[in-house]
């Protein structure tokens, strides 16, 4: 495959060249470069705002969404396109990263389930940064095990003339990542605790400012609190704002689930170009890092790893753009990248001896960015699915294989035996 861009092509990425030269906000350049994953984009200054301020400017100029149909505030462009304007836009793509489960996740189910007038009145907003969605699933006692999930909801008659009614959701989620700073949010509930665990769910969209609603951030090991518990109690929402038929909520959710690995896959770092840095300047006392056979050795095959989880995002892109849903085949892409990033922070810290240990980025060697990148990494590999669940999913539906031996497959939710308290 030749990978050298086209005249057309070319023509394009001078376009795209040219505006973010003239439009960018220069003055985060040098933090958004130097900032490192599971650290903040920004020190100085707030983050949602000026990740805001960027997203609003490239949609005045026609830049947000690429790949979004142009009604919805996209541009339309192809996939090769979008390409294009991700490796050109560079550090600043970093000021992204709140709006990356509304447009990467919810967006497309929205898409897919919602009404012509919410889609008019939502996606608009989520593609100029003005708005910002959350995902709401994981529960304390379901978290890889999704269908187990006990919030609920129930059917109450409507304080409008909006036909069915409204609904009243009580329960807990967890793990909620940006609900704190989130306008809008998905939410999978059970409508029908009689049904087996998969049928009796629905799926609705709600405003996280509705009475009932609370959210707790989540102190994390590394200082920050990037994930939420959110309660509700009697928090009403009306039927139409409910994505798809009731009961079929798991079928919904599966466009979300498909859509956020190949966000999280395609888009996740995995630490290997800072790393090849580092190995290029650090001196072990024996020479630098780089000279080591062995050091070498490792750098090749995280280099492998990168480059396969590159043009496989680059080969889901394209089934995007011919229509396709995106596949397991994404859950690859996640499990390879959070394995080599922790990987990866980990043999920095190795590297580092002694003082590895420093979390100070003023002390520590390469700014703490290794020290950083090894305490977020764990979260890779549970969000969005854990390893094991991720592993089953490539084993069934990728491979083929049997399927494990389920228990609870088929009995009605409210049959199923629940360890006592």
């Amino acid at each position: 495959m030749n990978f050298d861009d086209t005249p057309q092509e070319a023509a394009f990425r001078a376009e795209v060249r040219a505006w973010i030269q003239a439009h960018a906000p220069t003055e985060h350049r040098a933090e958004l470069e130097l900032a490192g994953y599971g650290q903040p984009p920004l020190r100085s200054g707030d983050v949602i705002a000026a990740s805001k301020a960027w997203q609003k400017t490239k949609s005045l100029g026609g830049w947000a969404c690429l790949h979004w149909p142009v009604e919805f505030g996209g541009r339309g462009a192809s996939p090769i396109e979008r390409v294009i304007w991700q490796q050109e836009e560079g550090a600043y793509a970093k000021l992204a990263g709140v709006f990356l489960i509304g447009q990467g996740m919810i967006a497309p189910t929205l898409m897919a389930y919602a009404h012509e007038p919410h889609k008019q009145r939502y996606l608009p907003p989520l593609a100029s940064g003005e708005e910002i969605w959350c995902q709401l699933f994981s529960e304390p006692a379901a978290g890889s095990d999704l269908a187990g999930l006990r919030t609920r909801a129930e059917r109450v008659a409507g304080d409008s003339s909006e036909s069915g009614g409204d609904w009243v959701i009580n329960g807990q989620k967890i793990w909620t990542s940006g609900a704190q700073y989130s306008d809008h949010g998905m939410v999978l509930v059970r409508t029908d605790p009689t049904a087996a665990k998969h049928d009796g769910l629905t799926m609705f969209f709600l405003d996280m400012k509705s009475p009932g609603i609370e959210i707790r951030p989540i102190k994390q090991v590394n200082g920050q609190s990037g994930f939420n518990e959110v309660y509700f109690t009697d928090v009403r929402v009306p039927d139409h704002q409910r994505l798809g038929a009731v009961g079929q909520g798991w079928r919904v959710s599966l466009t979300t689930l498909m859509n956020e690995r190949m966000s999280i896959g395609a888009g996740m770092p995995t630490g290997f170009p800072e790393m090849l840095d580092f190995c290029r300047s650090f001196d072990t006392g024996n020479g630098l890092a780089i000279d080591d056979a062995a050091v070498r050795s490792k750098l090749a095959t995280w280099a492998v790893r990168t480059s396969g989880l590159k043009y496989t995002a680059y080969r889901s892109i394209s089934a995007l753009s011919k229509g396709q849903t995106p596949g397991p085949e994404n859950s690859i892409g996640k499990l390879v990248a959070g394995q080599t990033l922790q990987e990866i922070a980990a043999f920095a810290l190795d590297l580092q001896g002694a003082s590895g240990v420093l979390v100070d980025e003023g002390q520590a060697s390469a700014s703490a960015r290794f020290q950083a990148m090894l305490l977020r990494s764990p979260a890779t590999r549970i969000e969005g699915g854990t390893d094991e669940i991720l592993r089953n999913i490539i084993a069934e539906r990728v491979l083929g294989l049997p399927g494990d031996l389920r228990a609870d497959r088929g009995l009605p939710f409210n049959q199923i035996p629940v360890r006592a308290r």
